[in-house]
């Protein structure tokens, strides 16, 4: 038996990238996963060949059960709705990976103040709405596994911009206040931090512009999607039983 056979996962942002990474390997693992996302086809726009149509379909190519949602988590209803329909549709929610996010402008021309709100919604609120919704069904089964994704520039303040690694920070600090509050109900909160990926051929791209950063990463290279998601396979699974409230750095080496 896999190690998530019966286990309900809930992902967000994975219609593409990091997430959509995090999603495949949880259901290699036997999860039945639930993929959120603004734009579920979002991947073709970024270049990466899925094996299907869309990641819903991999993940049932895979022998698991999934279903889609598009919706933006950084609006608290959105975020509570698509817990509720998780747990309405499949009884539990065992493992909620917070991957929602990014670092884009909006449309426009906002103001910094608003670039600014807007950041810290997408990528620090995201997390905040999905964890409250999610704490409930959780704590009913005294049981979970919430892993959420902060990244390099929320350790170092220096990739990304103020406001991106301000809110990246946030949530790797969230993960350990709210691990000291589900602690006592068996549910552990931690998160991982992604350095320098090669996520999608846009990226792949860009980085290759600039190949010689790799030379400044203890390992030698980018890192893959593939690598940030064992890290989360050890926190999603009995391997991490014991660990709450960390957050991992995955990035080759470089000093946080």
């Amino acid at each position: 038996m896999k190690k998530l056979t019966d286990k309900v996962a809930l992902v967000t942002g994975a219609g593409r990238g990091l997430g959509r990474s995090y999603a495949l390997r949880l259901a290699q693992l036997g999860a039945d996963v639930v993929v959120n996302d603004v734009d579920l086809a979002s991947a073709k726009q970024y270049g990466e060949a899925l094996s299907a149509a869309t990641v819903v379909d991999e993940i049932r190519n895979l022998g698991c059960r999934s279903f889609g949602v598009e919706a933006d988590v950084s609006q608290k209803a959105a975020a509570a709705a698509v817990v509720e329909r998780t747990v309405h549709k499949w009884g539990r929610l065992d493992i909620l990976v917070n991957n929602a996010g990014g670092g884009l402008r909006p449309p426009g021309e906002p103001s910094e103040e608003e670039y600014f709100r807007f950041i810290m919604e997408i990528n620090l609120m995201s997390a905040v709405h999905c964890c409250l919704a999610a704490k409930e069904p959780m704590l009913r089964q005294r049981s979970g596994k919430i892993i959420n994704i902060s990244s390099l520039a929320g350790l170092r303040g220096t990739e990304g911009g103020p406001p991106y690694s301000i809110a990246k920070a946030g949530v790797a600090h969230y993960t350990r206040v709210l691990a000291n509050e589900l602690g006592p109900a068996g549910i552990t909160v931690n998160c991982i931090a992604p350095g320098y990926i090669l996520s999608s051929r846009k990226i792949a791209e860009g980085m290759g512009a600039a190949a010689g950063a790799a030379n400044h990463i203890p390992l030698g290279r980018f890192g893959t999607p593939e690598d940030c998601a064992k890290v989360v396979e050890f926190l999603a699974t009995d391997l991490s039983d014991y660990v709450t409230g960390q957050c991992i750095a995955v990035c080759g080496g470089v000093a946080t």
